[in-house]
């Protein structure tokens, strides 16, 4: 039975993934990188620790990695964060959940004074209080870190016993390491196929569509 489910943040819960391929984009190219769009996009969804060496050598890294991600992280508060609006149905979402009994938890990629606001942007700060961040984590996803930390938090929650929303293949790749099942949503922009490939045992458009389907979804039990 379910008991739990964990939620990504970017991409799953707010519309926030242009937003963060933009501002690494320009941060790369204010370090002397020119990376296109696209190819930063697919990156989403891993925190720096990951996102970095794609696109560095070893010795880049060491050179002006720590700079270039903290560079990062000024952009997107200063050009992009006034865009990003939360996705349809977040706290519709939340609180059927909790109606249902379940606990919840988030589980990001994002740093944790990040984290904070985009709570805020989706409406559900006053919501859920069980968070990790990626400073909760040595690794961030595709490795399982931020999931373990997430269950360790929950009360009682064994991996079987949880599952994850998620938008990208480096939620499901995470979360299978982790041992617990994903739903994907195609709100970041990967398609059905893709997450399915990665694990996903169900997609949904977004939040709006998986709570229109909760009765036939696996948070109702239906599906394993």
């Amino acid at each position: 039975m379910l008991k739990a489910v964990i939620f990504d943040v970017d991409g799953t819960l707010i519309d926030s993934v242009p937003q963060h391929a933009r501002a690494w984009q320009d941060a790369f190219q204010d370090f002397g990188h020119d990376i296109p769009f696209e190819d930063i996009r697919r990156q989403i969804g891993k925190g720096g620790d990951q996102l970095l060496p794609v696109f560095l050598s070893g010795d880049e890294l060491d050179e002006k990695g720590e700079a270039l991600e903290k560079h990062r992280a000024k952009i997107l508060k200063e050009r992009y964060l006034p865009t990003i609006q939360g996705l349809p149905q977040v706290r519709a979402l939340i609180e059927r959940l909790q109606a249902d009994g379940k606990q919840l938890a988030l589980a990001s990629s994002a740093k944790q004074d990040e984290l904070q606001t985009y709570k805020k942007i989706a409406d559900i700060d006053d919501l859920i209080g069980t968070e990790t961040s990626s400073d909760d984590a040595e690794e961030s996803k595709p490795n399982p870190d931020i999931f373990q930390a997430a269950l360790k938090r929950l009360n009682g929650i064994a991996p079987t016993d949880a599952i994850v929303i998620g938008d990208t293949p480096y939620d499901a790749e995470a979360a299978r390491k982790a041992g617990v099942r994903t739903i994907g949503l195609l709100s970041g922009g990967w398609s059905a196929e893709e997450l399915t490939q990665a694990g996903c045992i169900a997609t949904y458009r977004d939040p709006a569509d998986l709570l229109a389907h909760y009765e036939g979804s696996p948070l109702a039990g239906s599906q394993t």
